[in-house]
């Protein structure tokens, strides 16, 4: 927990419970599984919380993050489809993340949209992220068990499956592979091939199971 923010912690690796003491925090749209107090629960609308700019920039690449605003005095529980939750802090830097890998998040952390780059030039399709900076907690989705975190220096790049990919923090350049012969050996040679490759010094949170 940063500086007075609300106490996320794990009930087990499945569960998040919330304390409210007056403030409020953001989450996934049906994620609350119970609650005790007086706990208000609104629309965060369609900017996630961040504005009319943020939601129709949302709108326009694709990138769409449903969440509700839970203010007020008390605990409120939180899980998704029991996957595993994974507990971010985020100190003034960004956070780069997978809108539908979001359960909750400090009401004082912005969301917005970035572009991710190209996933080929030959489609010439554009890629875009989630971001979540500030200062607060960020609770990730791990779908197939728990997340794992992965090391990036600048001497020891990563290449991911982007669709094990949850989130990456630190200074990282993301950029493309496209040349991915592993895919067409177990079968998955539909559209096009490509994988996230990572360089600079940070960490890669993944999941081990494709979505």
């Amino acid at each position: 927990m940063i500086g007075g923010m609300q106490a996320f912690r794990l009930n087990g690796s499945r569960v998040l419970e919330i304390d409210l003491h007056g403030d409020a925090v953001r989450a996934a749209t049906g994620a609350m599984i119970a609650y005790t107090g007086d706990v208000k629960f609104k629309n965060a609308g369609m900017g996630g919380g961040d504005g009319l700019m943020a939601g129709l920039k949302r709108r326009a690449t694709g990138e769409s993050v449903s969440l509700m605003q839970c203010s007020g005095q008390g605990t409120v529980w939180f899980a998704k489809d029991a996957m595993e939750i994974l507990l971010v802090e985020i100190a003034g830097d960004t956070l780069k993340v997978e809108s539908e890998q979001l359960l909750a998040l400090s009401d004082k952390l912005k969301t917005d949209v970035a572009f991710a780059g190209l996933r080929g030039a030959s489609s010439g399709q554009g890629l875009f992220t989630t971001t979540v900076s500030g200062m607060g907690t960020a609770a990730l989705l791990s779908a197939g068990g728990p997340p794992i975190a992965l090391e990036v220096s600048p001497q020891s790049p990563l290449v991911v499956d982007p669709q094990a990919f949850i989130a990456s923090q630190g200074r990282l350049n993301q950029t493309f592979v496209t040349d991915v012969s592993w895919r067409n050996l177990i079968g998955e040679s539909s559209g096009e091939a490509f994988s996230l490759r990572f360089d600079g010094s940070g960490v890669v949170y993944i999941q081990p199971e494709e979505r």
